[in-house]
Parts: C-alpha cells; structure tokens; sequence
C-alpha cells in the first residue's frame, strides 16, 4: 500500500462537531493552575487538550451511530453546524483574549514581572502541530485497529475480532511508545546527567580539614562524590563565617555525603557513610540529621544553612546518593531503589544512634525535600522505632504519594482546609505554609514531632489523578494566598495542567515547590527548638542569609 492511500485513509479532515469540545477544552486550558506556564508549555498544554476534547467529540459521534440513532439532515444540519461554528469561534477568541490576564493575575499573586501579550505567533504553530500530532496517533490506531479487524473476521465472530483487534494494536502501540521510544530518551537523560554528575568544577577546591568528607583523610574520595556531592560538601557555613555572625568561636558543622559511584550497592554505601560520619565525629554533636535528597542527590542548601546557623555548627548531617535522574524522572523509573537506599542509610545510622547511651547520643531528625521527602518517609518502620524513637522529621515540598502526608491529610481535623490541615490537634504531626506553623496551638508537641512544610501554589504536593474526574478538596473555599482566584476545576484538563505543572514549572522562592530560607528556619526552630534565639537574632539571621544568598547569584 503507497504512502499517498495511508494518508487518504487516515483521513486528515476535520469533523465540525468534534471542534466543538474541542474549543471546550481550549479554552479550559488556557485559565490559570497553581503556578505561571511559560507560553511554549502553555502551546503543547492547550494542542494536547483540543486533541482530547476532539477525541471525546469524535467517541461521542461513533456511539450515536452505533446506537442507529438518527443524524440531523437539511436546514436543520446547516442551522447547526453554524451555531457550533459560532459557539467554537467565541470560545477561542473569549479565551485567548482572557488568558494573558489569567497568567499575569497569578504572577502579581507570586511578584513576578508581567507578560506582555500571547505572542500567537509561537503559540498558535505550536499548539496546531501538538493537535495534529495526537490526531494523527489516534487515527493511525483507528486505522490499523480496523485493519486487522477485517482479517480477524475471516477467521471468528466479527465482535470477537473487534476486541482482539483493539487489544492487539493497543499494545503496538504500548510497546512502540513505553518500549522503544520512552527507553530511548530515558537512556539519553541517564547519560546526560551522569556526565552532568561525573563533571568536577575546578572552582571547588578538595577539602583539607580531616573533618571534611573527600579530604586526604577521609574514607570517601573526592572524585566519587558527584556533582550534588562536591557542592554540598563544599558549601554551607565555614567555622570562620560561624564565627564573624555569632562573634565567639564555632565549629563547623559535619556534612557527610556518599555518591553514587563511592560503593556498589546500597547496603555498602550506608556502611561507608556510617564510617565516614564516626571518623568525622558526626555522633559526638547535639544534633544529628539524616538527610534523603532529590533523584539527582541534590540538597537544598536553603534547608541545610539555616538549621546549621540555628544550632551555632554543633550539627552534623549524613546522605547519600541513590540515582543520577531528576525527581520526575527517578519517581517514574527508580522509586524503589530510592526507597531501599534510604532505608539503607537509616538503618545503619538509626541502629548505631540506638545502641549509645541515651544521656549522651546526639537528638536524631529526618530530612528530605520532595521525592527525599517521600523515600524518607518509607525508610523506616514504624514498629522497629516505637520503643526507642528518633525524635522528628522535617518533610518539605512532600509529593502527593507521600504516605504518611496523604493519611494526615485526608483525615485531618474537621474544618481546617486541605492546604493546611490539623491532623489530631497537632499533638504529633504539623503543617506549615509561608509563615510559621500551625495548629496545636492549646496543645504541646510530644517529644516525636513530625512537620509537614508545604506551600498551598506546589503542584507536586496538590497533583493527583484524580483530579481528572472530581475536584480536589484544596480548591474549595478558603484557598492559599498564592492560590489564584480564577482557577477553576475542569475534567481531565485541570489534571493535564498539573501534570504539566508538576513537570516541568517554575516559581519564584516561597512559591511553589520553591521553598524558601526564612520559611525553612520557622520549620527547624519549631521542630528543633535551638536555644538562645530571640527575635532580634532570628531577624538578624534572616537578613544574613538573604544577603548571602543574593551574593551568589
């Protein structure tokens, strides 16, 4: 069969009545989510929801005629196809001309600089070629789908033949797009970014104090720890930075890292790092955190400075790395090998915690921002430390598979919203958005102590599907501050725009899945409780960090 009948019967027209919920979800595409879409995502979002919408149209359309039900004709078919016509034209029009206000309402929410215009000249190319992109998909499943219906149908029941042949090309095309294509371009990520990893900057120099992880002296080589592991390593506060704030001599904190490539297994690097934060003196320090990172083995130095500040450097924090992938990535290829590293690391470091002296062991905390967050969370088991606890866990930016977060907050205290829940009036776990913690406010915090940091605008936390089908619970009334007003649920779209989101947006720092410093210093000082701080200091050191912070950008 030539090209040129391959192409005549997919059939490249456009049905009228199929545009019409096509325009539907356009227009749906265009409000507003919970974080500002650059207009190139904002294009590919709105082409794949008109090829939805069609699909639907086109479904719809092949179920009426299947049910022999019967079609318009005449006048009456003309009267029609103009009011879809019209109706089509005022949707896109009604909707392209509201959308730069939509983006920029949300944007002033965030303070960030306004957008212009549409700029249709790279938003229509590239929302058409998205549609058309997905149309042709469709049709060329609908057409081998037929195709081998017909030669089925030699041979059993026609009905028969149908299913066979649908379930036949479904998985083609499973194989084509998970198989083949998905593997293709998740073994270019893989190589991408561990070249990225393997890349040494020379503008860190190896450490020298014994102290330091990768120095001469340590059991880790420097070479072995990674992009995210030099960086980590190299910054955060120095003893003489500790001792220009505080103004009296300080230690530095112990950081402990352990990269990818500084053991075979897991198991091997959990033993390494705890031989590496021994060597260091790490359990000879007031406060012990053990940290799970990011997919890349990334750790937010917002987070880690500000509790290193708080406890004057009398602090040490171990981690290791478990992948080379960004979270989005690892979650879908590698979740659980994170969760078994993390579970790793903890049981090493939390059995050697347990078996020293109560009285004179280190207070022990739980770290991790998004998908750390989540892998700390399935590190341990709740029945192997309910006779002897570590003492908290700050979780931040959590994931909406984050266990422990979605048991809180579906079965939150009546009337507290689901951007914020109480979960038991506090009494173990706590919620925080942009300005300090709450709940449990007539109640004490026991001595376990678990805080949940999350912004109300952080797509990766709120993202569920089922937002496909239902509206989510954090859209009713009364909404975050970040939340724009305009937002509104819209099936199916609401869930790609979340999903789009999740993936690949960006917001400003105390927006989103950015978390900022001063909020992260709210966090540890409830959860930590450092001694000698008063409002003077803790303004002064928010001031500090905010500078230091502008310095190195």
């Amino acid at each position: 069969m030539s090209l040129k009948s391959i192409v005549t019967r997919l059939n490249p027209r456009l049905s009228l009545p199929c545009l019409l919920p096509a325009a539907v979800f356009l227009a749906a595409s265009l409000t507003p989510s919970l974080i500002p879409r650059p207009m190139l995502l904002q294009a590919v979002l709105s082409g794949l929801s008109v090829a939805i919408g069609y699909g639907l149209g086109a479904g719809w359309m092949a179920l009426w005629r299947y049910l022999g039900l019967p079609a318009l004709g005449g006048r009456m078919a003309r009267a029609t196809g103009i009011m879809a016509a019209v109706i089509c034209v005022s949707l896109v029009v009604a909707s392209l001309w509201h959308t730069v206000h939509w983006q920029n309402s949300l944007r002033e929410i965030m303070g960030m600089e306004k957008i212009p215009g549409l700029q249709p000249f790279l938003f229509v190319p590239v929302a058409v070629a998205t549609f058309f992109l997905f149309l042709a998909l469709a049709r060329a499943f609908r057409w081998l789908s037929v195709r081998a219906s017909r030669r089925l149908a030699r041979h059993v029941p026609p009905r028969v033949s149908r299913v066979v042949a649908v379930a036949v090309t479904a998985m083609l095309f499973w194989f084509a797009i998970d198989g083949l294509l998905f593997t293709f371009l998740l073994n270019i990520a893989d190589r991408s970014f561990q070249e990225l990893d393997a890349r040494i900057d020379d503008g860190l120099p190896r450490p020298t104090l014994a102290s330091q992880t990768g120095s001469p002296e340590s059991l880790v080589d420097w070479r072995d720890l990674g992009h995210q592991g030099r960086n980590f390593i190299s910054g955060g506060p120095t003893a003489a930075e500790l001792e220009k704030f505080f103004g009296t001599p300080v230690a530095a904190p112990v950081r402990v890292y352990v990269g990818l490539n500084s053991a075979d297994s897991p198991e091997e690097r959990a033993q390494l790092a705890l031989d590496e934060l021994i060597r260091a003196g790490g359990f000879e320090r007031s406060v012990l955190l053990l940290v799970t990172p990011t997919g890349t083995g990334w750790v937010d130095p917002a987070g880690q400075d500000p509790v290193e500040y708080l406890h004057r450097g009398d602090i040490a924090t171990v981690t290791a790395q478990y992948s080379y992938l960004n979270s989005p990535l690892a979650l879908m290829t590698q979740a659980q090998y994170g969760a078994e590293a993390a579970r790793a690391l903890f049981q090493k470091v939390y059995g050697h915690w347990r078996s020293l002296p109560p009285e004179s062991r280190p207070r022990l905390y739980l770290n991790g921002l998004s998908l750390g967050s989540h892998n700390s969370d399935l590190s341990f088991d709740l029945y192997d430390i309910i006779d002897d606890p570590f003492h908290g866990a700050l979780w931040s930016g959590p994931p909406f598979r984050h266990e422990t977060w979605r048991q809180s907050t579906a079965r939150r205290d009546p009337g507290t919203p689901a951007w914020l829940p109480e979960f038991r009036k506090g009494a173990v776990v706590r919620f925080m958005k942009q300005g300090g913690v709450t709940g449990g406010k007539d109640n004490p915090w026991g001595k376990f102590r678990i805080l949940f940091l999350q912004y109300p605008s952080d797509p990766i936390t709120f993202f569920t599907p089922a937002t496909a089908w239902r509206a989510p619970d954090w859209m009713n009334e009364p909404r975050g501050k970040d939340v724009s007003p305009s937002l509104r649920w819209f099936p199916v779209v609401t869930m790609l725009q979340l999903a789009i989101d999740m993936a690949v947006g960006t917001a400003p720092e105390g927006f989103g899945h950015t978390i900022a410093a001063t909020d992260y210093i709210d966090a540890w000082l409830a959860l930590t409780e450092p001694a000698g701080w008063d409002e003077a200091g803790l303004a002064r050191l928010r001031t500090h960090l905010a500078a230091r912070d502008k310095l190195d950008e």
